[in-house]
């Protein structure tokens, strides 16, 4: 589980970088976050899984203030940070947060947690909650890929995929 998310967090930090710092108060249409405060956005939401399972390593979800937890990330996205300060801020949290995800065990991922009344289903795994943040990261990156396509960029995992494309299609063929 470490390792994934840490796969998924390198090819974040490989699209911020590649993304210019004039760029990072583009947005891709009104009322829609910067590409600054996205990637904040994608650096501060696993904080929410970390307080639920390790910090108050809640067995029900009922009580929890999720209004004012997503308040304090939304606020804290709004910080205008220059790119290398965000790009950092994407690796440390990252690298904490696959830190923790190494030291749990099967018998922890395995953990049922009740959800609030009236939510389907009325309990998950935590291994179906901690891979949340992984598929929130994805989501957003696709978004992001979108948007270095606006700004005339071919994103790195397209550029990769061409690359391994035109090298099995010259591997056959006489020098």
């Amino acid at each position: 589980m470490a390792a994934s998310y840490r796969t998924v967090r390198k090819n974040t930090i490989i699209i911020a970088e590649e993304i210019g710092e004039a760029h990072y108060g583009f947005r891709p249409a009104p009322e829609t976050r910067s590409v600054a405060q996205m990637l904040m956005h994608i650096a501060l939401v696993p904080r929410m899984q970390e307080q639920i399972h390790a910090i108050e390593r809640r067995t029900t979800l009922v009580g929890f203030d999720f209004p004012a937890f997503i308040t304090r990330i939304l606020e804290e996205e709004q910080q205008a940070l220059p790119k290398v300060k965000i790009v950092e801020f994407l690796r440390t949290e990252g690298d904490r947060f696959a830190g923790w995800l190494e030291g749990v065990s099967d018998e922890f991922l395995g953990e049922r947690v009740t959800m609030p009344s009236g939510m389907t289903p009325a309990s998950k795994t935590r291994f179906e909650m901690l891979s949340a943040p992984k598929e929130h990261e994805m989501h957003h990156r696709g978004q992001l890929m979108l948007i270095e396509r606006m700004l005339g960029i071919v994103p790195h995992l397209t550029r990769e995929m061409l690359a391994r494309f035109a090298s099995m299609s010259t591997a056959g063929k006489p020098a």
